[in-house]
């Protein structure tokens, strides 16, 4: 009984995780349209991560893909 409980939470958890790609995805973007005050080499890697978070998210991989969006995030003082 435990094993179904848990197999139905992660099942509602994975929906709610691949709606929380898109808003951050979004957050990024809005954030370096802002033009952050980074270095070449650390925007070059936010923009690398935010367009794996992408990726991720259309393979349907979402917490890798949230993953890699908190990177970006982190690196952007978020």
């Amino acid at each position: 009984m435990k094993g179904k409980m848990a197999l139905l939470a992660l099942l509602l958890a994975a929906p709610a995780m691949a709606f929380h790609c898109p808003a951050d995805m979004k957050k990024i973007d809005d954030l370096l349209a802002q033009k952050p005050a980074l270095n070449a080499g650390d925007l070059a890697k936010v923009k690398a991560l935010r367009a794996e978070g992408e990726k991720l998210h259309k393979a349907g991989q979402h917490q890798a893909s949230v993953d890699k969006l908190a990177e970006a995030l982190k690196l952007l003082g978020q």
